[in-house]
């Protein structure tokens, strides 16, 4: 039972594994591109069970102990929480974190090299037009690939038209 409470690190160190990888992860999912996790693939779920799996020993290195586990919950509800506070307030954090809306279609025609900038293909552009109740490329003003991950489109009659649901684009690693 006195094993349960004791750590193999000192707290702090446990504190700043688990901080250090929440970073690294953090900016690691932002350079792959502009996606929900609602939106994620098969291959990113599996990606992303395999990162959990391969992240955990760098973590809690060889403490076991639940005192150590905790420590490891709070210091990451507490940098979840910092971060958020400092993207609500810090237009620079939120401009880092979030990208930049991505034009990927304009007066009618597709822009191949945003769509492949962004890792987006035709079909998937196809289904949010048709999700929007545009039925043709020609009947774009403009679309726009928003910083959530959803696709908004201005028509050529200028009625804007923007979907709830979030595209699968995904930008090559290393890009911003």
């Amino acid at each position: 039972m006195k094993d349960l409470w004791r750590l193999a690190l000192p707290w702090w160190d446990l504190a700043l594994r688990a901080a250090l990888v929440y970073l690294l992860l953090l900016v690691g999912f932002r350079l792959v591109g502009k996606r929900e996790v609602g939106q994620f693939t098969l291959f990113d779920l599996v990606v992303v069970l395999l990162v959990s799996n391969a992240v955990q020993p760098a973590i809690t290195g060889p403490d076991v102990s639940l005192a150590g586990g905790l420590v490891i919950v709070v210091t990451l509800l507490a940098v979840n929480a910092l971060v958020a506070q400092l993207r609500l307030r810090s237009p620079l954090v939120r401009r880092l974190m979030e990208g930049h809306p991505t034009v990927i279609a304009r007066d009618g025609h597709w822009l191949p090299e945003a769509l492949r900038h962004e890792g987006l293909n035709e079909e998937d552009c196809l289904m949010a037009m048709r999700e929007h109740g545009v039925t043709d490329v020609k009947e774009v003003a403009l679309a726009i690939l928003e910083t959530d991950g959803t696709i908004s489109i201005l028509t050529a009659d200028h009625a804007l038209r923007r979907g709830r649901r979030k595209v699968r684009g995904r930008r090559q690693l290393g890009r911003p």
